[in-house]
Order: structure tokens, then sequence, then C-alpha cells
């Protein structure tokens, strides 16, 4: 731990808020504060093609919707740093959230303290390739013969934090959902053969200088089980003044309550140490390199399908008995669901770019 101050379970009481968010819908309830003071949030949402993320400019509440959410891939910074920096120097207000290491940068091209920006970063498992990223909605698009048009890579339209469902259905469009023990690329991000070099000796898990550090609080039950309603709670780590007025700031529209640093991040290691590079790492850049999507993921993933299906099944076991039971501690962690949505007219897209 590098500094915290202190550390929260926290979700949001507007709850339509909460369901939209993947855990308590923390980065809303912060942008929406600073929105409200003529401020700027700067945020990550996926391309249009859905080919890529990138962060982008918030300067309304319209365009929150687009920065909500959970990314598993790494965002392109383009000029962003450079438009934080002259928020700044106009005198605006500025959320910045994004990962440890997009944090850090941000400070080190800023070179100085200002006292209107707040930084808060994600608790990351690690940043995966992007061209994994375009090789894998390339061969979802074939596969489907349609476009994807939309990602949500945690849903949460059933009201169940640990087994997101699929979105509905437009008159033009259908919705593919794929649990994250079936889906290969996300069998493949959780098994740390996807990530950046630079992942797996992460030096911003060792140096923070965000203002405040939120995630999904896994292992609630252990610590506040009176705040599972399975809708989805935010770990909040406090790391500075500032991020404790901003906390303070916007307390009035949550539901928190204090626990201790190590209560907090138990069952979230990924806040405090990087995973260890596998040892097949290597060889999996150079087959990505001559193989296609498929062919690869068959030959990482050798998992057998009774296997994933004795997951899924235990998943929905564990869901149930929380219900049954009125409570959630059989749930104690996520099944993530990546939503789809695919356009019936395919539209031909060039995918040459890595």
């Amino acid at each position: 731990m590098d500094k915290c101050m202190d550390v929260y379970a926290a979700y949001c009481l507007d709850e339509d808020i909460r369901l939209k968010s993947s855990s308590g819908g923390m980065i809303t309830i912060l942008a929406e504060h600073v929105l409200d003071r003529s401020g700027a949030v700067y945020g990550v949402t996926m391309s249009d093609d859905c080919y890529s993320a990138e962060f982008i400019r918030v300067t309304d509440r319209n365009g929150l919707e687009k920065i909500r959410g959970s990314k598993y891939i790494q965002a392109k910074v383009g000029n962003t740093f450079r438009r934080v920096k002259e928020d700044l120097e106009s005198g605006r207000m500025v959320l910045f959230t994004g990962t440890g290491c997009q944090v850090n940068g941000l400070k080190a091209y800023l070179g100085k303290a200002y006292e209107k920006l707040y930084c808060v970063d994600i608790i990351c498992h690690g940043a995966p390739s992007p061209e994994l990223w375009q090789r894998y909605v390339k061969f979802r698009e074939e596969e489907y013969a349609s476009k994807v048009t939309y990602v949500s890579f945690r849903c949460k339209d059933d009201k169940d934090w640990n087994a997101f469902n699929m979105k509905e259905i437009d008159a033009n469009d259908k919705v593919v959902h794929i649990s994250r023990h079936v889906d290969p690329y996300f069998s493949l991000f959780v098994s740390n053969l996807s990530l950046r070099p630079s992942c797996y000796e992460c030096l911003a898990k060792r140096l923070k200088q965000s203002d405040l550090t939120v995630a999904d609080f896994w292992g609630i039950d252990n610590v506040a089980p009176e705040m599972n309603d399975n809708k989805g709670i935010s770990l909040v780590i406090v790391r500075s003044e500032k991020g404790k007025e901003l906390f303070a700031d916007i307390s009035e529209r949550l539901t928190i309550k204090r626990v201790s640093y190590e209560d907090g991040v138990r069952d979230n290691k990924a806040e405090y140490q990087p995973y260890p590079k596998p040892l097949k790492r290597d060889s999996f850049f150079k087959d990505m390199n001559r193989m296609s999507f498929e062919e690869l993921s068959k030959k990482y993933l050798r998992e057998s399908s009774k296997t994933k299906v004795k997951k899924i099944v235990k998943s929905v076991i564990k869901k149930l008995i929380g219900k049954i039971g009125g409570g959630t501690k059989a749930t104690k962690y996520t099944d993530y669901w990546m939503c789809f949505v695919m356009r019936e007219n395919h539209v031909e897209r060039n995918t040459d770019t890595v």
C-alpha cells in the first residue's frame, strides 16, 4: 500500500445509475458532481465500430452514458493529457478517470499540481492486447454475419451484480450474451496471457498518485454482508485530502460503511500487486501473429467443455441458493456476462490494423 487515508464500501442511492454501472455507481456520482460545477470529465468509451476504446471529454450529463461501465481493453489516450491541461489552465474543474498508470502518466505530463484536478483510478487487472480485441470482434462478426454495434462487458440488466443479464432487443437488432466462463477473450484476459509486458511489473501498484481509487468490492459478504443486495458494491479508497473532501461532498448520495484496508482488498489483490507473467505468454504473442483468433484460443484454452459446464452450473446454483436464502453469501464472486448488440445487415470492414 502506497498511501491510504480511509476505505469504504459504498453504493449510490440512485438505483437506475447503480444498475447501469459495473459496481456501485461511484464514477457517475463523482462525474455528476464535477459537471454540476461546470467542470469537465475524462473517461473511456468504446469507439463507434467497437474495435477499440478511447478517452473522451464529457461536459454534460448526457455524455456520461458513454463512459459508464468497465472496458476490458487498453484505451487510446490521444491528445487527452493536452486537453486536460488546457481545461486546468483555464481554471476549470477536471475529473480524470483511468487506470493507475494513466493517472501517473497524466501527472508526469502536467509537471505540477493543480488544485482543481481530481484523479480517480480503477483497480486494474491489466491491459489486454488491442490487436487481440480487434481479432476477437472480427471473429464474432464473422460467426454471426453481423456488425457489432455495441459492447457491454458487464451487463447487469437483471439487477444481479453476480450474473449479469442480456440487454433487451429493439426491432432492428439482436442481442448475444456470453458467460465469461466460455468466452475466449475473457478467458485469455483472466489467464493473463494477453496483457501488456509492463503490466507484469506494474509500477502504478506501488506509486499511487490518484485522489480516490474505486473498484468492485469483491468479498463484501465477508466484511459487510448487510450491504449486499446483489446490485453492485464499490470499494472506495481515499488517498488524499482532496479525495477525502470530494468523497464527503457526494456522501449524501451514497450508502457507505467504513472498513479496514485489509478487509477492502483481501479479495482484490490487484490493488497492490501485479499478476505474474505466464510461462506461455511470449509464445502466445508469436502465435497471435500467425494464427486466427479461433486457432489461438483453441490452442491456449485447453480447458474441457465439461469443466466449463461445471463452472457455469456452480455459478447458477450459488445464485439460486443466495436468492432462496434471502441473502447473497453464496455469490462471493461475479459471473461476468459480455453483451453484444449485432446489426443484422453486416457491414464489411478492413481490419488490417493493429
